[in-house]
């Protein structure tokens, strides 16, 4: 029908392969059916209306919504207008392994008993993971992203919440998480390939990072790429080989990247840095 749009793709992340669905359905009704994981995401426009665990919820625009495995469900517009929504289908061992981070120990599977969320902080977490995944961003904003918000899930609505572990790490794997990203940073480096290469879980990397230098790993990553980008646009290399050679997929991601930090594009800033480096016609009759 006319205005009803899907896009559903599949990637794999932290280990772990899984579908994605961005949908937006008007008519569309779902009948009673069931997951082997998760379904997990945000309705960004409209609202729906599901059926779960015996009774009718409303899950409106802005909130967050939360299916168990196996657990029998509907999904259908409470309006005219329809709804529009991100979802993600994780494993119920990626959730698992999450809970199992926080706690620094085996943890069974969580349970979440009630199945939708007013939560902003954990709408916002969730739509950008979904985004990241969306747009096939670097590994490591991917990873990081998915896992900051599963992990945001689980600490604050999971029944039973698991304890955060301490780090127990200091300086040293700090010091060569960020040695390795430098040495790398040309690479799609993923969060649990950066974890492994430092002897530390996914969760308590991206937790020494935040906590420490008040920013993601990838975040951190990206401010490598950007100041090399700065280097190399003070040559003539093409914009294209400069992306790639920083390890961008391509021009377009470069430019949205470098304009987010900078705050003008790649183009911008190398027309300065000329015009600041090529004397003006007029300096020889000042002189």
């Amino acid at each position: 029908m006319a205005g009803e749009q899907t896009h559903f793709w599949q990637s794999r992340e932290l280990g772990n392969t899984f579908e994605s669905l961005t949908a937006t359905y008007i008519t569309h009704s779902f009948a009673r059916h069931t997951h082997e994981g998760f379904a997990i995401g945000v309705v960004v426009k409209g609202a729906e209306t599901f059926y779960y665990r015996g009774e009718m919820h409303i899950a409106p625009a802005g909130s967050t919504v939360c299916i168990c495995p196996d657990e029998l469900h509907t999904g259908q517009a409470v309006t005219t207008d329809g709804w529009t929504y991100r979802m993600i289908y994780p494993a119920a061992d990626l959730l698992m392994q999450v809970a199992s981070q926080i706690a620094g120990k085996p943890r069974g599977i969580p349970y979440f008993s009630e199945p939708v969320f007013h939560d902003t902080d954990l709408y916002h977490a969730l739509y950008m993971a979904h985004l990241a995944l969306e747009e096939g961003r670097p590994a490591l904003e991917r990873e990081t992203r998915l896992l900051d918000a599963l992990t945001l899930m689980v600490r604050r609505y999971a029944d039973d919440r698991p304890p955060l572990a301490q780090i127990g790490v200091g300086h040293d794997a700090l010091r060569d998480a960020k040695d390795y990203l430098h040495a790398h940073y040309a690479e799609d480096v993923s969060l649990e390939q950066l974890a492994q290469a430092v002897y530390l879980s996914p969760f308590h990397l991206s937790r020494l990072f935040r906590e420490r230098l008040s920013l993601p790993p990838h975040m951190y990553l990206n401010q490598i790429r950007i100041n090399r980008t700065k280097t190399l646009l003070n040559t003539d290399m093409p914009l294209m080989a400069v992306a790639q050679s920083v390890g961008y997929a391509d021009q377009s991601h470069l430019s949205k990247a470098f304009k987010r930090v900078v705050g003008i594009t790649p183009g911008q800033y190398r027309k300065i840095r000329q015009d600041i480096l090529v004397p003006s016609r007029y300096d020889g009759e000042a002189r």
